[in-house]
């Protein structure tokens, strides 16, 4: 199994970086060092180049962006996308060369609180706005919509009543790497199983 992670221009690269530590270390059974990045100047690529991870640079505004991005992950025989504070929908034809194979992460419960517009302490204010009593994190499928894709694994903590959007963050950002790391070990699994059943 081979894993990359597609970072966005704006997040430290915390989830990539669990991500592939526990590739190093033997708790996600693949290898994961492969880094598709829209900069090199963004704060992900400079812990990418830290954990000695490959690197590639395309940026979704070129309109090549999708044949480039599937031309990447052909040529390194990648088996699972994951996306990592990446905030754009994927290109339909990525989502459908790639169906089922593309993870991502929210920083809420889906179905709720998902969707367009729906990112970073927005989640969490409208999550304390409703009035919620818990929250937590999804790890689900990426299709051609927003937050849409069935979930794979989710993680729950409490919402305090003087929780402002940052403390709540902080809570939920402690659970989305064991989040991440379990579900991407859940599809492995998943996909091991079935590839031994095709071949009885």
């Amino acid at each position: 199994m081979k894993l990359a992670v597609l970072v966005g221009s704006k997040g430290r690269g915390s989830n990539m970086t669990a991500l592939l530590n526990a590739c190093k270390s033997g708790r996600i059974s693949a290898s994961g060092s492969l880094v598709i990045a829209p900069s090199e100047n963004i704060p992900a690529v400079g812990n990418a180049h830290d954990l000695r991870a490959d690197i590639a640079i395309i940026h979704p505004s070129d309109p090549h962006f999708g044949e480039d991005l599937l031309a990447i992950l052909d040529a390194e025989r990648i088996d699972l996308l994951c996306l990592a504070g990446y905030m754009r929908l994927l290109p339909k034809d990525v989502v459908r060369d790639f169906e089922g194979r593309i993870l991502n992460i929210h920083p809420a419960l889906l179905p709720k609180y998902g969707g367009k517009g729906m990112y970073g302490m927005r989640v969490h204010q409208a999550v304390i706005d409703a009035g919620e009593k818990e929250s937590g994190c999804s790890v689900h499928y990426l299709t051609e919509k927003y937050d849409e894709g069935e979930v794979l694994l989710q993680m729950k903590c409490p919402v305090h009543p003087d929780d402002t959007a940052e403390t709540l963050a902080a809570r939920v950002l402690e659970l989305e790497h064991e989040c991440y790391i379990g579900a991407v070990r859940k599809w492995i699994r998943q996909h091991i199983y079935a590839g031994r059943n095709a071949s009885l």
